[in-house]
């Protein structure tokens, strides 16, 4: 039974199937859900070292053992194989067995990371999310995705392996800084703009709620935002054909990031990729250019970028494209919008569509 003030969405995914908890102090529910794997286990905390030093000590009174400590640097630079490396040798110099129970705590590069850790150490151990960040409590943190980062591009070496739980603490999001916790904001109208024509204009009607981050208003935006994540999870857990709309955004917004040199973060490269995307398909003729329009503006008037912060080849963009994961028999694949909640794969973006609706996204 949840307790009151907590809210819970189920992924369900048969025998994978596992709760996300969400409300201030709800870390308190981690020692019944590791007790229920296991009575006296070994956890590991991987996280992010600034999220460690601010929120570690409340993370481990919170569990019903000491944990060991792993944290890491802060940043996408962190989502590498010699992190990995430094991670598993740690994991073997504490004698950590299959037995164990990770915890993901930070924000995606923590989950990616943490995730990809508890995947491949000893072929596989357990492991609860406790995201940070608005970002990785709406979208990263649900799904079971991981990845790494490899100098031709993002995301390129991961595995999916679900959590055993989920559990979003409202309290771990009041120290966030205001740009982080807006970057957040583009996976939720992502999630908007694919699937809840309302859940759009719930955001217009709510934004200065969000903003604020009024508790009860940002509950209700994790809560719908993960529900939405949870069922297009639960209906292609592993991105064979529905799960790709989530990509809304990504293939343009993935590139950017990685030019960037990962100066903006990763919530503000999607929603850059949402309006080059959507520029490409008003140029298709598929969106509406009133459409467009309002996206832009809400972006805009939720604090989120619209205009990149200096130039960007677009040849440059169409190559890191080229070797994106979602590249399937040397087509890049791009989730278009024909209108709100009605996405559109499709295989045939040419390199000039591209270089044409990057204009959109001009610096000023």
């Amino acid at each position: 039974m949840t307790p009151a003030g907590i809210l819970q969405v189920r992924v369900d995914l048969g025998p994978r199937s596992y709760p996300i908890l969400i409300g201030a102090g709800c870390r308190f529910q981690l020692a019944d859900l590791v007790r229920y794997r296991s009575r006296t286990p070994q956890l590991v905390v991987i996280a992010d070292q600034n999220v460690a030093n601010t929120h570690g000590a409340a993370l481990a009174a919170a569990l019903p053992t000491p944990p060991l400590f792993l944290p890491f640097t802060p940043g996408e630079t962190s989502k590498s194989l010699a992190e990995c490396q430094r991670l598993y040798d740690a994991l073997a110099a504490a004698r950590i067995e299959r037995q164990a129970i990770l915890l993901t705590f930070g924000g995606g590069v923590a989950g990616d990371l943490g995730g990809f850790v508890a995947a491949t150490w000893l072929r596989g151990v357990a492991y609860i999310q406790v995201p940070t960040t608005l970002l990785a409590a709406i979208d990263a943190s649900v799904g079971g995705k991981t990845g790494l980062n490899l100098a031709a591009g993002k995301n390129l070496v991961g595995a999916f392996h679900q959590p055993l739980a989920v559990v979003v603490d409202l309290d771990f999001l009041t120290t966030l800084p205001t740009r982080t916790y807006t970057a957040g904001l583009a996976e939720s109208m992502k999630h908007a703009l694919i699937r809840a024509p309302d859940l759009l204009a719930w955001h217009e009607q709510n934004a200065d709620a969000i903003a604020a981050r009024v508790p009860a208003v940002l509950g209700e935006l994790i809560a719908r935002n993960c529900a939405i994540k949870a069922a297009v999870v639960a209906a292609d857990e592993r991105e064979a054909d529905l799960r790709a709309i989530l990509n809304y955004g990504h293939t343009i917004g993935h590139a950017l990031e990685h030019l960037l040199d990962y100066e903006l973060q990763h919530g503000e490269c999607v929603a850059l990729g949402m309006l080059v995307e959507n520029e490409i398909a008003r140029r298709r003729g598929l969106l509406d250019a009133a459409l467009a329009e309002r996206v832009r503006t809400l972006m805009a008037r939720l604090g989120l970028p619209v205009r990149l912060p200096r130039p960007v080849a677009a040849a440059a963009v169409q190559e890191v494209c080229a070797v994106d994961k979602k590249v399937a028999e040397g087509a890049v694949t791009f989730v278009l919008l024909r209108g709100v909640g009605e996405p559109v794969k499709v295989r045939d973006v040419a390199p000039a569509e591209i270089a044409a609706a990057l204009e959109v996204i001009a610096p000023a």
